[in-house]
C-alpha cells in the first residue's frame, strides 16, 4: 500500500471522518483487518477559519504549503486536504510539492460526469457556494449549476461553522437541512453536491429526494484508490 498525506484540522470533525473512512475503505477492499497508511498533520483551525481578506488567504497558503512539504518529506506519496474550502488554494499547494494532490472538486466533477449528470445544485460553506473558484471548477465537467440563495447560504454557513465544526449535531439543524434540500429539489436540477466535508453529519446521502454527491465520500474513495495502487 502507498502512504498518503492528509492535511487536516480544518475542521477536526471532518478530519475524523476522513481518517475513519480511509481506514474503513481499505479494510472493505482488502477484506481483512488491514488499515490505511496515513501521515496526518492536524492544523490549528483558529488561523484558518472564515477567511475573507487576501492577507488571510496568503497566510493560509503559507500554512498549508508548509504542511504539504512536511508530509512529503515524511514519506507521503500523495496529498489530500480534508476540506472543500481550502481547495481554493489547491493549485498553489500542488505546485509547491512533487507528489500528486488528490483534488476534491476534480474527483467530484469526474464522478458527476461519469454518471451523466448535467445539472446540479451546490451546498456548503458560504465561500464554496458563492465564490467562483468552486463553481467554475465543476462547470468544466459539463455541469450547469443552479444559482445559490443568499439567505440559505448564510444559514448553512452558520450551521457548519457554529455547530458541525465543533462536533455538534442538532435535530433543529437536521430539519433545516431537510427543508433546504426539499426546496432545492423543486428546481430544475438532477443532483445535489454536498460540498462541505461536515454536512454528511446532518445529511444522509443515501436517503434524499435528490441524488446526493457527497464530496467527502467521493474524495475518500479516490484516496483509497491511491493507497491501494488503483489510481495514478
Amino acid at each position: 500500500m502507498r502512504k498518503i498525506g492528509l492535511i487536516g484540522g480544518i475542521s477536526w470533525a471532518s478530519t475524523e471522518l476522513y481518517y475513519r473512512h480511509l481506514n474503513k475503505g481499505v479494510q472493505k477492499r482488502l477484506g481483512t483487518a488491514c488499515s490505511a497508511p496515513i501521515l496526518l498533520e492536524s492544523l490549528n483551525y483558529c488561523e484558518l477559519s472564515r477567511l475573507t481578506t487576501p492577507e488571510q488567504w496568503d497566510h493560509a497558503k503559507f500554512v498549508l504549503i508548509s504542511s504539504a512539504l512536511r508530509l512529503q518529506a515524511a514519506g507521503a506519496t500523495a496529498l489530500m486536504i480534508a476540506a472543500n474550502s481550502m481547495h481554493r488554494i489547491a493549485e498553489d499547494i500542488a505546485g509547491a510539492v512533487s507528489i500528486p494532490l488528490i483534488h476534491i472538486v476534480d474527483e467530484t466533477g469526474e464522478k458527476l460526469k461519469a454518471d451523466g449528470i448535467k445539472s446540479a445544485a451546490v451546498i456548503g460553506t458560504r465561500n464554496v457556494m458563492t465564490e467562483p473558484w468552486f463553481r467554475q471548477n465543476l462547470v468544466r465537467y459539463g455541469l450547469t449549476l443552479a444559482p445559490y440563495d443568499a439567505e440559505r447560504a448564510e444559514a448553512i454557513d452558520n450551521i457548519i461553522y457554529d455547530e458541525l465544526m465543533q462536533g455538534k449535531v442538532t435535530e433543529n439543524s437536521r430539519r433545516t437541512m431537510k427543508t433546504f434540500i426539499t426546496d432545492i429539489a423543486k428546481q430544475d436540477v438532477q443532483a445535489l453536491v454536498l460540498a462541505s466535508t461536515e454536512l454528511v453529519m446532518l445529511v444522509d446521502p443515501d436517503a434524499n429526494v435528490l441524488p446526493v454527491y457527497d464530496t467527502t465520500r467521493i474524495h475518500v474513495a479516490a484516496g483509497v484508490d491511491w493507497i491501494l495502487g488503483d489510481e495514478g
